[in-house]
């Protein structure tokens, strides 16, 4: 009889230690989180939350969230792109060339340069979907072709100024509709609401598990993760709500990392991707046309890299040469580090966002210390190689 009983607890394990470990990846990214914050904040004297340097450090990172979202669903379908850095650069090229020097008026650029990006990456999905040519060598020579068109368009000079009304995109901030407070409002009652959104939506989504008989997070651990990301949010908005508000890229990077959170996890064709990369064989079997959903997700990727480059030339005010030089790696190494697996099938859009924030604070902690350029690249690439390795040693465990 003890046998039987033994025998019937037995498929319960995986699932609870399969849960545990999600758990701890989730909180553990928000622990590593707050520490490197609190270790800058002490190294630079303070410097590093002061509401200009918090500030421009979203501005300075909000296009490496942008690719982020974009690259977490290529990984997860179980490819890579090295070529977002180079399809950034040219984009925010052919935008300077198509607003400074053939006056094409700022709203048309914007279209014709992310339709542009959506090509880029249905180009180079075509061969990985359709072809099987293995994605790393697509995109890097992606990556050589698109550097090499950008410095041919800009012919290795800069081209600028950009328009102001396109400038706003980047660096300009959304207006307070309460003034008189001493503080930006709008920002406060902004931050407020979507604090409230994100714990009303994230407590739903847990009565909802428990009422079909799914396994969930202690309800200790649940709270804890809300209250404190809720209170760093709050914070945050409260410090930049001191200095100029939100600013608009922050708005575009918030509506889409809601979009990309639903369409990941409520809708079919985001079931699917994590199916296709879990497995792709037998997601075909089961009926998933994986070429088709290979390669949406490359154009997926292009149209975001477009944008990030449209929001570095914005910042810039010019196009450059050297924009998006080496931002690829910044990007592949945020999401790795938010927990998506080097595999495929694995990882989360919170996860990539909290990468690309722990990598962003690095980079700016880093260069307030005065640490050489060279050093940075090493304690990064260490930073992503410990990630890759605790993922490969706890799926073989």
């Amino acid at each position: 009889m003890s046998d039987i009983a033994s025998a019937e607890t037995k498929p319960a394990q995986p699932k609870q230690s399969l849960s545990a470990y999600a758990n701890f990846r989730d909180f553990g990214l928000v622990a590593a989180l707050i520490l490197i914050m609190l270790f800058f904040q002490y190294t630079t004297d303070g410097t590093l939350f002061r509401p200009l340097n918090l500030t421009n450090l979203v501005l300075q990172n909000s296009y490496i969230i942008i690719m982020a979202l974009g690259m977490l669903l290529v990984i997860v379908a179980g490819h890579i792109d090295l070529s977002v850095g180079s399809v950034a650069g040219f984009i925010g090229a052919l935008s300077a060339m198509m607003m400074v020097q053939w006056g094409v008026p700022v709203v048309p650029a914007i279209i014709v340069c992310l339709i542009m990006g959506g090509v880029i990456g249905a180009a180079q999905g075509y061969w990985v979907a359709y072809h099987k040519i293995p994605s790393f060598i697509v995109t890097l020579a992606g990556m050589l072709v698109f550097r090499g068109l950008m410095q041919a368009l800009l012919g290795n000079r800069s081209i600028g100024p950009l328009p102001p009304q396109f400038q706003l995109l980047s660096n300009g901030f959304i207006p307070d509709f309460f003034p008189g407070y001493g503080i930006h409002m709008t920002t406060m009652l902004i931050g407020i609401a979507l604090v409230g959104c994100v714990v009303w939506s994230s407590a739903r989504n847990r009565i909802k598990r428990e009422q079909n008989g799914y396994d969930s997070e202690p309800f200790a651990l649940f709270a804890a993760k809300n209250i404190i990301m809720g209170g760093i949010a709050l914070w945050l908005c409260y410090l930049l709500a001191t200095y100029k508000g939100l600013p608009n890229v922050l708005i575009v990077m918030a509506v889409l990392i809601g979009l990309f959170a639903f369409v990941t996890k409520h809708t079919i064709i985001g079931r699917r991707i994590y199916a296709m990369g879990g497995n792709e064989k037998a997601a075909k079997l089961s009926g998933i046309r994986t070429d088709r959903l290979t390669f949406l997700t490359f154009v997926n990727m292009g149209v975001l890299a477009a944008l990030a480059g449209l929001i570095i030339a914005s910042r810039l005010t010019t196009a450059t040469p050297k924009a998006g030089l080496g931002a690829e790696l910044d990007v592949i190494a945020a999401v790795f580090v938010g927990g998506a697996s080097a595999m495929g099938g694995v990882g989360q859009v919170l996860g990539a966002v909290i990468g690309a924030a722990i990598m962003g604070v690095m980079n700016n902690g880093m260069s307030i210390m005065g640490i050489n350029v060279d050093w940075q690249q090493v304690i990064k690439g260490l930073v992503l190689l410990f990630a890759v390795v605790f993922d490969v040693y706890n799926k073989n465990k």
